[in-house]
């Protein structure tokens, strides 16, 4: 928070968190404690795991996209950056 609030200091008009899953408590955080945008980046690891998880049989790749991509949502950010745009966007219509 001290770095968020610093970057804020310096002139920044949005906060991005990164990678987003593991740090869904310092999105939530972040939302509470700053009036910024927050945005936070699903990195391609977090996007692989879901992807090899769901070509093994798993779980359902649609499903857990979705549920990735509403977790961090709800955690506060207001923009994702994910490699799930396109198929995202095709779900959600």
């Amino acid at each position: 928070m001290r770095e968020i609030a610093l970057d804020i200091a310096e002139g920044a008009d949005i906060v991005m968190v990164k990678p987003a899953m593991p740090y869904l408590d310092l999105i939530a955080q972040a939302r509470r404690r700053f009036d910024v945008p927050i945005a936070a980046y699903q990195v391609s690891g977090e996007y692989s795991m879901i992807v090899a998880a769901a070509r093994n049989g798993w779980l359902d790749h649609d499903r857990a996209m979705m549920e990735s991509l509403t977790s961090i949502a709800r955690a506060g950010a207001g923009i994702i950056l994910t490699y799930f745009a396109k198929p995202a966007t095709r779900l959600l219509g």
